[in-house]
């Protein structure tokens, strides 16, 4: 069948996007950076993701039974604000109404809230609303934190900065949780939700979960760098980060993720649909993680 995927070209996008190929379906992209190398030899065609034209979005998603949205963004810049982003999700969801789509698998985050005073939770509370009473059938898959495949953003730049920093600054006491999933666990659960004949909502994490201080001590003594870890307030922390920002000309941390992190929302209730063990992962991948910076600016604005 012809399946639409947001973001085919960017991260989690593309391991979806993969099964579904490997399944033989006919896989279409809507993307903010249509220029971008297609990794799929030309075998995935892309349509711009124009939230302002809804003609465009309709006749891109046209023929197409199952949409799964990955589109998301990380913080403000400029015009491009999650409140922003909410309204561009509202969009995607009524041209796909309009376009005849059947089902939608929608990507959100783990412990979302209407009530929540930060942007990225209330924001993915409200696209989950959008998505369940679109009328379409729909599966949302709730990830925690994405690791894997090169390109996750948390993880990797722990470990950059463990490899680089004479220490590491921990926002308060650290003992607060954080349960990470590989990327291609998402995308197995995403591809089994496109068959799926149910509607339903399922945190998306993988099977071990660790205070944030074992978590970043686990990442320093695995990849070789074992560093004093530091308790000191969460402002004097970002305010370290944002300095650091600075210089790898990206935002490493910002105050709603240092606060949703603290309240303990990267972790899950509900038993773990991931199968990738992270410290198994971590070993095997000990001499790439962290090696590089991974920019979120270079990566969606770049």
């Amino acid at each position: 069948m012809k399946i639409a995927v947001t973001g085919a070209f960017s991260y989690s996008g593309k391991y979806i996007t993969k099964h579904l190929l490997e399944k033989g379906e006919d896989v279409i992209t809507l993307t903010n950076h249509p220029d971008r190398p297609n990794p799929f030899n030309g075998k995935v065609k892309a349509f711009p993701l124009d939230f302002s034209n809804e003609a465009q979005l309709i006749e891109s998603l046209h023929g197409a039974e199952v949409l799964i949205n990955t589109y998301w963004i990380r913080f403000d810049k400029g015009n491009n604000t999650q409140p922003k982003a909410v309204e561009n999700t509202k969009a995607l969801v009524r041209a796909a109404v309009k376009a005849g789509v059947k089902r939608m698998v929608h990507i959100s985050i783990a412990n979302p809230s209407a009530e929540s005073h930060l942007p990225y939770y209330w924001g993915k509370a409200a696209n989950e609303k959008a998505v369940t009473e679109s009328g379409m059938a729909y599966a949302i898959l709730r990830p925690t934190v994405l690791v894997g495949g090169g390109e996750d953003i948390l993880i990797n730049n722990i470990a950059f900065l463990l490899r680089r920093l004479p220490f590491f600054l921990i926002p308060g006491d650290g003992s607060y949780g954080i349960q990470p999933v590989h990327v291609d666990d998402l995308a197995k659960l995403a591809v089994e939700a496109v068959y799926s004949k149910e509607n339903y909502v399922i945190d998306a994490v993988g099977p071990d979960a660790y205070s944030f201080k074992e978590l970043v001590k686990l990442v320093g003594d695995t990849v070789g760098a074992k560093r004093p870890l530091i308790s000191v307030p969460p402002r004097l922390a970002l305010f370290a980060a944002q300095v650091m920002s600075l210089f790898v000309n990206d935002v490493i941390l910002t105050p709603e993720e240092v606060d949703g992190l603290m309240a303990n929302l990267l972790v899950s209730k509900e038993p773990a649909r991931g199968k990738t063990v992270f410290k198994e992962w971590l070993i095997e991948n000990r001499n790439v993680v962290g090696a590089r910076y991974a920019s979120e600016l270079k990566k969606h604005f770049s």
